[in-house]
């Protein structure tokens, strides 16, 4: 489309003043729910569920096929089979399942976005299909960093700064924040990693022995399914917009 809107909402907070009429809005969560729904749906999870609170993800408590996964302040809620961490994802615990999934921020923020024309997902594990993808899309879009708690964070600004440089052309409308996304990535260089060890997420999630979580979170492209929320349920979809039915490979 000619002169497409790319735009980033660095918080939640945020969301109610953005039009998302016409709009993709893509839900990054780097550390660690997008990051996870990305892995799960590549290792063959039938449909993640993404609910914003605890109850509404224990109301799925005996379904066949169910999975119950919570997450608060980075710790697995007590009762549910797991929460967010990628290692949780994997083909033999989530295959042919599906997962009702609650977390801190990113659950949070996908309901945020129901308004869209679009919800994706999008993580450092699929940026380079989901920016493909992006680029076939007729629509403006939205890149919604979930943050912590309505506070912005390191990490997603600067996933979505990311995206912000590989997807706009000459004619993009880039809004303030695309612009200070997009140079804070470009100021990270290509020690992501490094960049990113001092922010506040990264220091919560080292304090509860999860520096592992962080290392898998920032991998490029191990995986190239795009999550999709199509009737309240996140699938994945091929670069060519069919559902993925494959897996990653073993």
């Amino acid at each position: 489309m000619d002169s497409r809107k790319i735009q980033v909402c660095l918080s939640p907070a945020l969301l109610p003043f953005y039009d998302k009429e016409n709009t993709v809005a893509v839900v990054i969560d780097i550390f660690r729910a997008s990051s996870s729904i990305c892995y799960g749906l590549a290792n063959g999870a039938e449909a993640i569920i993404p609910v914003a609170e605890v109850d509404e993800c224990r109301a799925y408590e005996g379904r066949r096929g169910c999975l119950l996964a919570a997450e608060r302040n980075g710790e697995v809620v007590p009762g549910f089979d797991f929460g967010n961490s990628p290692f949780s994802y994997t083909a033999d615990q989530v295959k042919g399942k599906t997962v009702v999934l609650t977390t801190t921020n990113g659950t949070r923020a996908i309901q945020q976005c129901l308004d869209a024309s679009t919800v994706a997902i999008g993580s450092f594990l699929n940026i380079t299909a989901l920016v493909e993808w992006l680029r076939g899309q007729n629509r403006h879009v939205l890149l919604v960093c979930a943050g912590w708690k309505n506070h912005a964070s390191l990490e997603d600004s600067l996933f979505a700064g990311a995206v912000v440089a590989r997807l706009k052309t000459s004619d993009s409308l880039l809004d303030d924040s695309a612009q200070m996304a997009a140079a804070l990535f470009a100021e990270a260089g290509k020690d992501i990693a490094g960049y990113l060890h001092n922010s506040a997420h990264a220091q919560r999630m080292r304090h509860l022995d999860l520096a592992k979580d962080i290392a898998f979170c920032l991998q490029q492209d191990l995986v190239s399914i795009i999550p999709v929320l199509r009737n309240g349920r996140l699938v994945g979809l091929s670069t060519e917009g069919e559902v993925a039915m494959t897996g990653i490979p073993a």
